[in-house]
């Protein structure tokens, strides 16, 4: 109040001593700006039509006026004359101090602020008053995109000192409206249910009662239509169309009804298949990456696949940028199309030079030994991306990604830039597992995947809990030649107690050492060799059973053993850890050699598919066997060295180490024979599908211990279900199972809650 009596009063005394102001033009000997508070006067000179020396009458007063207010900057603005000087009083509009939301809960503040930022409303910046209308209908329409019509909102001017606001927003989101049915009108190919099943919106299962896809969203609506538009033309239909879509909203604004209305056309075959253009690589080689042949149903996805497959093949032959373009002829008449693959190879380009960045804690030369695309020589497209996998491969490193870019003035040369994001490569493990008869059971090793950044491993194993006290220092060299040859050592002694560990009453005593050497015969083939010593100790107690004193009377109970380890792998899996696709099979042979007190040998076998699904899905299907035997004058496998299984290593839901045969005080005694099976089903985690460190899956796992391969019989193997998650956490790997037995027999040891627990640093 008393502010607006004060300017008032200036102009009224301005008006007074320049008598009739606009009665005639003059020459402006200055300009004085009054009423500025945060906005410098040079600013709004800026904006100004007039300068000193330009004459003013009552046509650039307007003008003026006019040019000030579309600054935004001021609420008021008047003229005034003392002289020759025009004299400019304004009003500034109030600042903006701060932007608050409060019961937003869908859409993070950060989400809210960006679009407000987009209508030009942020801190720092001009608040005007008009805006406000444009504020709601901006915020309304972010939740109307999320389907939450009936959001509410309110917004509160908080006027604060020095020509100052605060902007207080209150959302009341309300609740999502709910797809209660899509329906699809105008198609005859398919039904409804199987042009919907594939659609993010929709109704979910019943059983899905964590699913969103009954939110309804128009992005995941737009993305719908490309799906069904892509269903189509993979079926031959080019001249589909969506006619229109309509979304019917209830009174209530609660449901959501969609409807979907197409024009599907005819169904067009593959005429003539051609090649054009400058065939680098041999036409026959290309004519058998074609996946469509003359006479088949149209399918967009088979061209496309077709010409990224010819693409590829040229870039093995160093042509990176190669072009194919799929041309179509379309004869409406006889309903055929008629493809031709344009091939454009371009240049050949060579790698002029290979960046590395991301190492934060590794060696260049660890990574650089990993790459299969080399420096000078011409692009080839499969050594990238082998260079990529291998990359992945290695346990320290969570991703790695590989971008080409050219050379600037060139035509023919690459740079390679290789990007890769590390993980903590030392790990502290706790292995745990929890029965009403043992309690809590931990175990824990220090293991370093990435030595002081060269890549080699090193692992500190101790443990002294009631099950075995351990102590194994090895070291390996993933790279121990030139030629990706490896080296390892490794010392041990290990005192068990094979009672607590839920076996035969007797304790071992073990210490030696060996040598591993690993030799590379392909890229996903290589065999290891692993001699070694070990000496042996048994110890019994009084209720030490009978099959084990009968061993020691006729074969005493210390052995000096030496042995040789023969293990054949062939892995072609994309990674290490969380690996989507490939397989991994591994043959091994553990033989006590002649000169040993003990001579017996165990055969083992291991393989793994993986099946990638889709992006988010993976199938794995895995096959265990063992099997052993003494010769030469030791009649049976040692018994310290039998096969065990169940457990969260084997088959969940059962106690580790319970399955298969009994000693004569009915504790697991293993045997000479084991044979597992798992499949299991890898997804992301409901909620955090995302998080690229948690998986989940869902399995079935099979096996059983037998006395000889001569006992097997598939009426004794144990089968069990159900859940598993993994984390890759920040203090290291947790994983948890939850097994339920389908086939167990009176007297096995259920555990259904198994876990492994871990920290890294």
């Amino acid at each position: 109040m008393m502010r607006d009596l004060v300017r008032a009063l200036m102009l009224a005394g301005l008006l007074l001593a320049s008598g009739a102001i606009w009665a005639q033009s003059y020459v402006i000997e200055d300009i004085e700006i009054e009423g500025l508070e945060r906005i410098t006067a040079g600013t709004a000179l800026t904006y100004m039509p007039v300068q000193v020396g330009d004459t003013f009458d009552d046509a650039r007063s307007a003008e003026v006026i006019r040019a000030l207010y579309q600054t935004g900057f001021f609420s008021d603005v008047e003229l005034a004359r003392r002289n020759d000087v025009l004299v400019v009083i304004v009003e500034e509009r109030p600042a903006i101090n701060e932007i608050s939301f409060t019961g937003n809960r869908d859409i993070p503040s950060e989400g809210l602020t960006e679009a407000l930022r987009g209508v030009g409303l942020q801190p720092g910046r001009v608040f005007n008053r008009t805006v406000l209308d444009q504020i709601e209908t901006e915020l309304r329409q972010q939740y109307l995109a999320r389907g939450r019509y009936n959001v509410e909102i309110d917004i509160e001017i908080t006027e604060l000192p020095r020509n100052r606001v605060d902007v207080d927003i209150t959302i009341a989101e309300g609740r999502v409206a709910k797809i209660r049915k899509v329906n699809v009108v105008g198609n005859e190919a398919f039904e409804d249910r199987a042009i919907t099943r594939r659609f993010e919106s929709g109704v979910p299962p019943w059983w899905a009662f964590l699913s969103r896809r009954d939110n309804y969203s128009r992005e995941k609506l737009a993305g719908d239509l490309e799906r069904l538009r892509s269903r189509y033309l993979d079926a031959g239909f080019l001249n589909f169309d969506v006619d229109s879509t309509q979304v019917t909203l209830t009174p209530d604004r609660s449901d959501i009804y969609i409807t979907i209305n197409v024009d599907e056309g005819e169904q067009f075959r593959i005429g003539e298949v051609n090649l054009a253009g400058d065939l680098v690589v041999p036409a026959e080689e290309l004519r058998e990456l074609i996946e469509i042949e003359p006479g088949e149903i149209f399918s967009r996805r088979q061209v496309v696949n077709s010409a990224e497959r010819i693409t590829r093949r040229l870039g093995v032959e160093g042509f990176a940028f190669a072009n194919v373009n799929p041309i179509p002829e379309v004869d409406e008449q006889d309903q055929q199309v008629a493809m031709t693959f344009f091939v454009d190879p371009g240049p050949r380009v060579y790698v002029r030079r290979i960046t590395i960045t991301g190492n934060t804690g590794t060696q260049e030369s660890v990574y650089r030994r990993e790459l299969r695309q080399m420096e000078g020589a011409w692009f080839n497209g499969d050594l990238v991306d082998r260079s990529r996998t291998r990359l992945q491969r290695l346990p320290f490193v969570e991703n790695a990604s590989l971008e080409t870019r050219r050379v600037p003035g060139t035509e023919d040369q690459v740079d390679l830039e290789v990007t890769v994001r590390e993980r903590l490569s030392g790990a502290l493990s706790l292995g745990a597992g929890f029965s009403q008869s043992q309690g809590v059971l931990l175990t824990a090793s220090l293991s370093q995947d990435n030595f002081m950044g060269t890549g080699n491993r090193v692992t500190i194993s101790l443990s002294n809990s009631q099950v075995q006290q351990l102590f194994n220092v090895s070291v390996l060299n993933p790279h121990y030649s030139i030629h990706g040859a490896t080296r390892g050592f490794s010392v041990f002694y290990q005192k068990i107690d094979a009672e607590e560990a839920n076996i035969s009453r007797f304790t071992s005593n073990r210490f030696g050492a060996n040598v591993t050497y690993g030799i590379p015969f392909s890229e996903f083939d290589t065999l290891n060799i692993r001699p070694g010593y070990e000496n042996i100790e048994i110890l019994t107690v009084d209720t030490t059973p009978v099959e084990i004193t009968d061993f020691l009377d006729r074969e005493g109970d210390r052995y000096d053993i030496f042995s040789t380890e023969i293990s054949y792998t062939h892995d072609t899996r994309d990674r290490t850890i969380f690996a989507s696709s490939g397989r991994r099979h591994r043959l091994g042979a553990d033989v006590a050699l002649p000169g040993s007190d003990l001579k017996y040998y165990r055969l083992t076998y291991n393989g793994q598919e993986i099946f990638k699904l889709s992006d988010a899905y993976s199938l794995s299907l895995s096959l265990g066997l063992g099997y052993g035997e003494g010769y030469d004058g030791t009649d049976t496998l040692p018994f310290f060295e039998h096969f065990f299984a169940g457990g969260i290593r084997s088959v969940r839901g059962f106690e580790d180490n319970s399955l298969g045969p009994r000693d004569s005080n009915d504790d697991p005694f293993g045997g000479a024979f084991r044979t597992t099976a798992s499949a299991e089903l890898f997804f992301p985690m409901p909620l955090a599908a995302e998080n690229e460190s948690v998986r989940m899956s869902a399995f079935v796992d099979a096996g059983q211990v037998y006395e000889s391969f001569g006992d097997f019989e598939t009426d004794e193997l144990r089968v069990s279900a159900g859940l598993a998650l993994t984390w890759m956490s920040p203090v290291g790997p947790l994983s948890f199972s939850y097994g339920e037995p389908l086939r167990d027999k009176p007297g096995d040891e259920i555990q259904n809650l198994q876990f492994l627990l871990g920290a890294s640093f």
